[in-house]
């Protein structure tokens, strides 16, 4: 490996260790519906986002709920010994994307068959700390003086 790529990957190594990640793959629902839940929690604070996530009737939201316990587990990995409060935790990112399709025929009219696509998703959850963000963005005016 060239050094240039190799510098760029610890660069990458090193911003990811301040991102905290869940990732939720074939999730059995279309994508649609599940952006809808995605949509009302991005970039609301975790403890809010559990709330909106518990008392919604919609199919998606306790896999979503879940994927988001995930996270926080994962925060906690990574930052031992600090509260979840002090630190402000929100949803930083969540992507919903497409997933494989199953194809099946449903039975039709005069012998014919109709296509139905039995659709699934890939969602990623990304955590945000609003306290760390303070603390780069003051370090960074700090270094540029």
């Amino acid at each position: 490996m060239g050094s240039r790529k190799h510098n760029s990957a610890e660069a990458r190594k090193e911003a990811n260790k301040s991102l905290y990640i869940a990732k939720l793959n074939n999730n059995p629902t279309s994508p649609r519906k599940t952006r809808l839940m995605a949509d009302a929690i991005r970039g609301v604070e975790v403890n809010k986002a559990l709330g909106i996530l518990q008392f919604s009737q919609r199919e998606s939201a306790p896999k979503l709920r879940k994927l988001l316990l995930s996270a926080i587990a994962n925060w906690q990995n990574k930052n031992e010994g600090k509260r979840i409060e002090d630190s402000a935790l929100y949803v930083k990112q969540i992507n919903v994307d497409g997933g494989r399709q199953l194809k099946r025929l449903r039975t039709a009219p005069q012998g014919r068959g109709y296509r139905i696509k039995k659709r699934s998703n890939h969602v990623t959850l990304i955590l945000g700390s609003k306290v760390e963000e303070k603390n780069a963005a003051t370090a960074n005016v700090i270094a540029e003086n």
